[in-house]
């Protein structure tokens, strides 16, 4: 089994309140989910108006695999302009069972 987790340090640009930063991190979150299987959520910078934190996890059998969809999804968060990916944190964890 391997596991892969991501945190992302994004730069949320003319965004003046937590009620606006929430609604761009709910509309982030919710279409990576919809997209792919993966576990996401806001993990830092929670009350700070323009930045966030945000991790996901891929699990599969393959490191290669999980490193290339965790690749495609950091894509696609990039691809909705909704916020600056300014720094990200990727480590790929195997388990031999």
């Amino acid at each position: 089994m391997v596991v892969g987790v991501c945190e992302l340090q994004l730069l949320l640009h003319e965004v003046f309140s937590l009620k606006e930063k929430r609604s761009i991190i709910k509309r982030l979150t919710g279409r990576v989910r919809e997209k792919f299987p993966v576990s996401i959520a806001e993990v830092g910078d929670n009350d700070i108006w323009q930045r966030s934190r945000i991790g996901f996890a891929v699990v599969g059998n393959d490191r290669a695999f999980v490193n290339g969809y965790m690749d495609t999804v950091i894509d696609f968060i990039e691809t909705l302009y909704l916020a600056e990916i300014v720094d990200q944190h990727i480590e790929i964890i195997s388990f031999n069972v």
